[in-house]
């Protein structure tokens, strides 16, 4: 447990004295308060040790809420003036690093206002009005998500595109395709990378459709009823490039569905980037001896030499428990909050937070895995006829040749299956007497179609592993991306 001593705790962000920081909070919450909090209080109740990633958010709202406040004729042309050009310059400063974040001013809301009060004095003080912080975190934490959202779809647009090029180069590189993660079918590499492409490209819609989503603005609901001011709150929304304004104050605040939908998205995508990981990691083992990864993706040991270590797919595999972990947290705090706003949703940004964090890391990483790795296509090859892959083409051959019912086609397939099992072969190390001692109609066809090149090539139906198929998803893939 870590030291509650505030004036010798590393992790506390900045030592005030008890005197200096009663000041503070009675100036900040008003004449209700007699005393300031305790320290075990103010450490619960501070969080400006993360939502200080939203200050250039914080700011822009302050400055199209104070517009609209002088355009209204609620403050003057001349405070909003001041109002603009103090924003600025805390800005600056914190972007210069000289903001001193203070625990007792709690959050960025209470920074960015009491440093503005010290810059302008009294036209600062009037920026709040008709607002609350309710309102006033809503639209900063939106804001904050639009543009994490912007720039996760460029991450994924490069994950995407490093698919299809792979997929592209590799749209006859045969390989085995596993069910139960046994040697099923044959199908090509091109084809397996573009499954993925598939799920990415839902998994970018599903942000995209979440962005759009939470593209309203909270701001002028203030606490939870709205304002007695007359403002205008379309004017505000569209300053900030939102929509328009949300419709409900007390929903204004009080939603927290659009971060909830930004985490399940990024749940699910970070399943698929797990699955996409774990077959990195099988596929470099010397048992796959599929792809190899170059030492910019690849780590050794500190006692064995030879190792060559896919870490970088294995650390994504594991934080995608990270990311569902944010998801099921910040459900287990919303699940029961009456309307409208409890402090429990203080608890929304840094899971949220982090798990951006987390998401954009392993996308990057995963996009320079797929551009860096290097198919060992003869191992691929290979494998790709292990373990009798071409049996459902012999079977498909007997129904559409002999027009014998897939069952019982099914069933002469197993039964040349076993004998060649028994003997240590190929279908096609099969003699033709052999095969007709077991159906008699088979002829010496039937050999077109046990190699694993006629078998991928034969499943040209639409999404079929075909060479050309993939050829056809690639080119459409490149336009979709604007390739």
């Amino acid at each position: 447990m870590r030291s509650r001593n505030t004036k010798n705790n590393p992790d506390k962000i900045n030592d005030q004295s008890d005197d200096k920081n009663s000041a503070i909070q009675q100036s900040m919450w008003g004449g209700r308060f007699g005393a300031g909090p305790s320290a075990i209080m103010q450490e619960i109740n501070e969080s400006i040790s993360f939502d200080k990633r939203m200050y250039a958010e914080d700011i822009a709202g302050s400055k199209a809420h104070a517009k609209m406040l002088g355009q209204q004729g609620i403050i003057t042309k001349a405070d909003v003036a001041a109002i603009h050009k103090g924003l600025d310059q805390v800005k600056a400063e914190i972007e210069a690093g000289q903001m001193l974040w203070d625990p007792a001013l709690e959050d960025i809301h209470m920074h960015i206002e009491s440093r503005l009060r010290e810059l302008i004095g009294d036209a600062g003080a009037r920026l709040h009005t008709g607002r609350s912080r309710n309102d006033q975190v809503a639209t900063d934490f939106r804001l904050w998500s639009r543009t994490a959202l912007d720039g996760l779809d460029t991450l994924l647009q490069d994950l995407l595109t490093a698919l299809v090029n792979q997929a592209e180069k590799h749209a006859d590189t045969v390989m085995p395709g596993f069910t139960h993660l046994q040697t099923a079918q044959p199908v090509t590499l091109g084809h397996h990378l573009m499954a993925y492409y598939e799920m990415f490209s839902r998994d970018r819609s599903r942000l995209c459709d979440c962005r759009n989503r939470l593209n309203e603005s909270p701001l002028g609901a203030a606490a939870l009823a709205g304002t007695s001011f007359p403002l205008d709150r379309d004017m505000t929304a569209t300053s900030l490039g939102f929509k328009k304004p949300m419709a409900n104050s007390l929903d204004a605040v009080s939603a927290r569905d659009f971060a909830l939908e930004l985490l399940s998205s990024l749940a699910i995508s970070a399943t698929h980037l797990s699955r996409l990981a774990d077959e990195i990691v099988l596929w470099a083992t010397a048992q796959f001896r599929f792809i190899t990864l170059s030492d910019a993706f690849s780590t050794g040991s500190s006692i064995m030499p030879q190792k060559r270590n896919p870490d970088a797919a294995e650390l994504i595999r594991a934080k995608v428990g990270r990311i569902q972990g944010a998801l099921i947290g910040l459900m287990t705090v919303m699940k029961g909050l009456p309307l409208a706003y409890s402090k429990d949703m203080q608890e929304d940004k840094e899971p949220v937070f982090k798990a951006v964090d987390d998401y954009e890391l392993c996308v990057s990483a995963m996009t320079g895995m797929i551009n860096d790795l290097k198919p060992n296509t003869a191992v691929m090859a290979a494998a790709a006829g292990y373990g009798f892959s071409t049996a459902t083409d012999l079977a498909d051959w007997l129904v559409r040749v002999l027009a014998m019912p897939f069952r019982d086609a099914h069933h002469v397939t197993g039964t040349l299956v076993k004998i060649a099992e028994d003997k240590g072969c190929g279908l096609s190390d099969l003699s033709l007497a052999e095969m007709q001692a077991i159906e008699t109609r088979i002829t010496d066809d039937i050999f077109n179609v046990l190699s694993v090149e006629a078998s991928v090539a034969s499943r040209t139906a639409f999404g079929g592993t075909a060479p050309d198929n993939v050829r056809t998803a690639v080119k459409a893939a490149k336009q979709e991306l604007n390739l």
